[in-house]
């Protein structure tokens, strides 16, 4: 608005403003005010938590039946998919809708370590939790220093 008058912008707020307009074209921005969250349209949103044990993934998938969540671990690739319902209308069409409908995956890379085999998953409150164990191999082995 007050672009060609005496109330310029500084150089920084220009190239925010050019940043934030490239984003947009390109899909590519982010929730206002969320520090290093995803793209918009991920989803689900996720948290990862390792431990020496055992690495928790936690996926935020409100409105899911859990019937119908596919979870596959390959090597160390976590895949999770599903699909997103639209609630029923009475006929009448949305004046605004910004929940997300429709099928979705998400691909999470877990540390190399993982077995596949000793995991397991639990969806409770819209939320989904899989924990999968680390391979015994992996975790340090304490030996013992015996006095000759």
């Amino acid at each position: 608005m007050f672009a060609n008058s005496l109330f310029r912008s500084s150089p920084f707020e220009d190239l925010w403003r050019l940043q934030h307009e490239l984003d947009e074209m390109l899909g590519a921005s982010r929730a206002p005010g969320a520090s290093g969250s995803v793209p918009r349209g991920a989803f689900p949103a996720v948290n990862v938590e390792p431990s020496a044990d055992k690495v928790d993934v936690y996926l935020f998938a409100p409105g899911i039946e859990p019937q119908g969540l596919a979870v596959r671990i390959q090597q160390n690739l976590l895949t999770v998919s599903g699909e997103r319902r639209a609630a029923a209308s009475d006929g009448a069409s949305p004046y605004r809708r910004e929940r997300f409908k429709g099928t979705f995956q998400r691909t999470i890379t877990l540390p190399e370590d993982v077995n596949p085999e000793a995991s397991e998953a639990r969806y409770r409150d819209g939320v989904l939790h899989i924990s999968v164990q680390r391979r015994a191999a992996a975790k340090p082995r304490q030996i013992e220093v015996e006095s000759a």
